[in-house]
């Protein structure tokens, strides 16, 4: 327990260190001492002992404070919604791009951008993308699922199916849409943190929060799911009503984070893999470190993403699926 505690505070300080350097990269750099010194007066009120311009401070603060804190909240809740899925269907190589979770989210974000506008308000974006997460979730479970049992083989071809399917009635949507609003929802689509404001960073944050709370009240139950069905009734539980509000719960939260980001694949099957390596399968265990380590990983793709083709920002999608892919490959190698 010690060196489980010594590893969440030595992530979390990694990652807050992280953040912080990741500010100074990017088209424009910017000194580390002078974005100490915008970090310091805008948290702490102190005065910078190093001369920082206006355009500097608006760079940073502005601009790159938010996407930064906008990556790590994403790679945080990517990784720990394919934790669960990983657990609930007992197929190492579920994630939420790959079950069509991710996909579905863009369909119904795409439909609001392209056709209904904000009918909502702030929130249209986030409810029609996880109305098409939970929508593409249940149509993938309903695929694979055989006599009432679900078969983790069918699963992730299902989820591929679904995928691409969703994937053509977007791309259909944005052909057939205004050309100008279709090419400002193409970066998206790709997946990028060019939409992060201080404003907008209070949903992501709250979701994650409350799934985190709620799938840690489950951990027994998904480490029950994980040794087996039988065993998870032999224990008293109700395997169908878990899975249920497990799909619910990542349903919502993939969907207000490909609200925000786009859809960014490959993080939720790559990070839990990394988590049990560290820790081991005990979810009340895994799921914190799987969320540091999705936060931390996301910073510096993003880091890699604005740096690599500067001043292009590259979209952060392109760079998750060129990892994962790998990843993938290796994975299926091994297993």
């Amino acid at each position: 327990m010690n060196r489980y505690r010594l590893l969440l505070l030595g992530l979390a300080v990694l990652l807050a260190l992280s953040c912080a350097w990741s500010l100074a990269f990017g088209a424009a750099q910017v000194p580390l001492e002078r974005v100490w010194a915008i970090i310091g007066q805008h948290l702490f009120g102190i005065t910078p002992q190093v001369p920082v311009n206006s355009g500097q401070d608006s760079i940073v603060w502005q601009l790159r404070a938010p996407r930064v804190l906008l990556g790590a909240l994403v790679g945080a809740g990517l990784a720990l919604v394919g934790s669960v899925l990983q657990a609930v269907t007992r197929n190492p190589l579920a994630d939420p791009h790959l079950l069509g979770v991710s996909s579905g989210a863009a369909f119904g974000a795409v439909i609001v951008v392209l056709y209904l506008g904000e009918f909502a308000g702030l929130l249209s974006l986030p409810l029609a993308a996880f109305v098409g997460a939970l929508a593409s979730m249940l149509l993938v479970l309903a695929i694979a699922s055989r006599s009432g049992r679900l078969h983790s083989e069918r699963l992730l071809l299902a989820g591929v199916a679904v995928s691409f399917v969703m994937m053509a009635a977007s791309n259909l949507l944005l052909y057939l849409g205004n050309p100008h609003a279709a090419s400002s929802v193409l970066f998206w689509m790709l997946g990028g943190l060019g939409l992060a404001r201080w404003e907008l960073l209070w949903l992501p944050a709250l979701c994650l929060a409350l799934a985190l709370a709620v799938l840690l009240g489950l951990g027994r139950a998904l480490n029950a799911l994980m040794a087996g069905e039988q065993s998870a009734v032999s224990l008293g539980l109700e395997p169908r009503r878990v899975r249920l509000l497990v799909f619910v719960v990542a349903s919502l939260l993939t969907g207000v984070l490909v609200s925000l980001s786009g859809a960014i694949g490959f993080v939720g099957l790559m990070l839990p893999h990394v988590a049990r390596f560290l820790v081991g399968a005990e979810h009340r265990r895994l799921l914190p470190v799987a969320a540091l380590l999705g936060a931390l990983f996301l910073v510096w793709v993003d880091v890699a993403a604005r740096t690599w083709l500067a001043p292009q920002d590259l979209p952060i999608g392109i760079v998750t699926a060129a990892i994962g892919g790998v990843f993938f490959v290796a994975l299926l190698r091994r297993r």
